[in-house]
């Protein structure tokens, strides 16, 4: 559960905010991602009015507010207050009214006041807030960037999917977490992958232990979060089992409801996986530009045949 408590201390900087009354609130949650100005609603008229969403009040409503007598001034702001309002933030570290002081310390409901304009809190507040109720979920594996394509690397334990990311990050690749990826859906319908704050930088090599990458390669082998672009499935060969040798058929896997592109590629002594990824990363790169290999030469071979020619 998010509550105005993680806003202010995770957020609180970013927009300028201090607190002014309602202390005894800040456990309060936020039930919606959403922030809006009291609008006509101050005006009396509340149908429609959004009670769970975090109020804004800026310098219009601040000089509406002067033109009314005392009494319908704290009439009205009390009608805006419900049980289920989580804050009140000031935008302009304007000096709220004492009704509103007085209610918000009265109903236990946090009021803030704000460095930014009305405009600027309202669009970074409603970032932020899409941001924290993005869904998410944990994944195992390795996330790393392969030619600025979001890799996850994932297999049985003890695969080698580490190995294979400390080869890329050794060619000059980056790694964004090693074992544990939180992914969140992003409103742009994308997905987006990055470590845990504990295992940040980190990597697990069987027979080293804990090694620090940015430590130990640069500052520049490492990113925050990358969008997942293609999964990739290490696996021990298999004689019995058949592999796609063309790669007309296009697999995906969903997380999140996404559709990701995914690969499985067999592992056996012999085969350069760290050259292999990199190559799955170029190759779906080509894609996105227009170019399929595998169907390109499967019009070529189509036509070849109807033409009834034979190499010789």
């Amino acid at each position: 559960m998010y509550r105005v408590k993680d806003l202010f201390e995770q957020h609180g900087v970013r927009l300028e905010l201090e607190l002014v009354a309602g202390s005894s609130g800040l456990h309060r949650p936020i039930l919606v991602p959403q922030a809006n100005r009291p609008g006509i609603s101050l005006s009396g008229y509340l149908k429609g009015y959004g009670n769970k969403r975090i109020l804004i009040f800026g310098r219009i409503e601040f000089h509406y507010l002067k033109g009314l007598d005392a009494k319908t001034r704290k009439a009205r702001l009390k009608a805006l207050l419900s049980p289920q309002t989580p804050a009140v933030i000031v935008a302009r570290k304007h000096k709220p009214p004492k009704e509103l002081v007085d209610l918000c310390e009265e109903k236990g409901i946090p009021l803030l006041r704000a460095g930014l304009s009305t405009m600027n809190l309202l669009s970074k507040l409603t970032l932020l807030l899409s941001e924290e109720f993005a869904p998410s979920v944990d994944c195992h594996g390795t996330l790393v960037e392969v030619f600025g394509i979001g890799v996850l690397i994932q297999g049985e334990s003890s695969v080698g999917k580490s190995e294979a990311a400390l080869g890329l990050i050794e060619r000059g690749h980056r790694l964004i977490s090693d074992d544990i990826v939180r992914v969140k859906k992003k409103e742009a319908n994308f997905l987006e992958g990055k470590g845990i704050a504990l295992t940040r930088h980190l990597m697990e090599i069987r027979g080293i232990g804990i090694i620090n990458v940015a430590n130990l390669y640069g500052a520049v082998c490492v990113r925050e979060s990358k969008s997942i672009d293609i999964i990739v499935r290490l696996e021990e060969w298999d004689d019995a089992k058949y592999y796609d040798r063309v790669g007309i058929e296009e697999k995906t896997e969903v997380i999140l409801e996404i559709h990701v592109p995914f690969h499985v590629l067999p592992v056996k002594p012999g085969r350069d996986v760290v050259l292999l990824l990199e190559t799955i990363a170029l190759n779906h790169r080509l894609k996105l530009l227009g170019y399929h290999s595998a169907k390109e030469f499967q019009s070529k071979l189509l036509d070849t045949l109807s033409r009834g020619e034979t190499d010789t």
